[in-house]
């Protein structure tokens, strides 16, 4: 009967992101009970689902648009729009505010974004997804509006949220097919040789694809008159061996360390202006969680769906069919 109930709710909340205009694609990270890293991280004792791209600017003005035409809780930093490597603008006042994408950057991770803004984007979606969906409660507790400060804990039953450190950590270098497989050293799945820097066309995609060992790190990928930029998720070398794209470089992405309360939480996988080394598995860093810059994003996790879910995994991959479609079109 639990079993059931899940994944009446997961097939619903699957549904209302699929309604999205950009809906989110998800890969699932077996091989529970694996064992940890040389240095200590990766071991996790559940499989678990974590998004296949980054979270793009056009995901994050759709939730902008859903809940932030007040801007109560300060989603909206106003460098997204006076960066040329942000993507969203803001227009009208506060109580009708609106939110646009600048050319060429839908498809591009959002950036200067805080793990409370993460926060709240998981609160949103495990509420449903909706204008009327609360950002307040849910996988987190927010007293008060809270955007700075100590981060709360992960409240048990969380459904969306922002990735553990071990589960970033395994979703971006672990070899798997077993739970004693071993790591990579990237997460374009090598070891002992650095990614090659990608560069970008006029318009940020990436020149290497969806293949190869490459990444977007210290400041290649030059375009829209910036010597280093964001570049279009999953264009920019190949995937983790769980099908997980750009978890080397292109902008660092929140984790949660271990899920509990904190006032420095985790940041991996290395960006667009840095060196080869926090592309690695040994680079990670910890910043203040209402830290928000142009080189920090975000990607979330969820809890995989039980068996037997063939009708639920269907609606996944009408979403994932949509999203795809979407970016070839945009790409094309």
């Amino acid at each position: 009967m639990k079993a059931t109930r899940l994944l009446l709710t997961l097939s619903a909340l699957l549904f209302s992101v699929a309604a999205h205009a950009e809906p989110i694609q998800w890969v699932t990270v077996g091989d529970p009970g694996n064992t940890a890293d040389t240095t200590t991280y990766g071991a996790v004792t559940t499989s678990f689902q974590i998004m296949k791209y980054e979270f793009t600017n056009q995901q994050y003005t759709d939730f902008l648009n859903s809940v932030a035409t007040t801007d109560t809780y300060s989603l909206y930093n106003a460098q997204m729009g006076s960066d040329a490597r942000g993507g969203i603008t803001q227009s009208g006042t506060s109580g009708a505010f609106t939110y646009s994408i600048k050319a060429n950057m839908g498809d591009k991770p959002v950036n200067y974004v805080s793990w409370f803004d993460a926060a709240r984007v998981a609160n949103w979606l495990m509420n449903g997804g909706t204008p009327s969906s609360s950002t307040e409660t849910g996988a987190y507790t927010l007293v008060g509006g809270q955007t700075s400060g100590t981060a709360p804990a992960r409240n048990s039953g969380a459904t969306f949220y922002i990735p553990t450190e071990d589960q970033w950590y395994k979703a971006a270098y672990y070899k798997g097919g077993s739970t004693n497989a071993g790591y990579w050293q990237y997460a374009t799945q090598v070891t002992g040789t650095a990614p090659t820097t990608v560069t970008s066309g006029s318009t940020g995609i990436g020149s290497a694809g969806s293949t190869g060992n490459f990444a977007n790190y210290d400041s290649a990928a030059s375009w829209n008159g910036q010597t280093g930029n964001v570049t279009t998720v999953g264009t920019n070398g190949g995937s983790s061996y769980y099908g997980a794209f750009d978890m080397s470089g292109n902008v660092w992405e929140w984790n949660d360390l271990n899920g509990l309360a904190g006032s420095s939480l985790g940041l991996r996988g290395g960006v667009w202006n840095n060196s080869a080394y926090y592309l690695s598995s040994s680079g990670r860093i910890t910043a203040a969680p209402s830290g928000e810059n142009g080189d920090g994003g975000f990607r979330l996790t969820t809890v995989a769906v039980p068996e037997p879910s063939t009708w639920v995994m269907g609606a996944v991959g009408l979403a994932c069919a949509t999203w795809g479609g979407f970016r070839r079109r945009k790409q094309a």
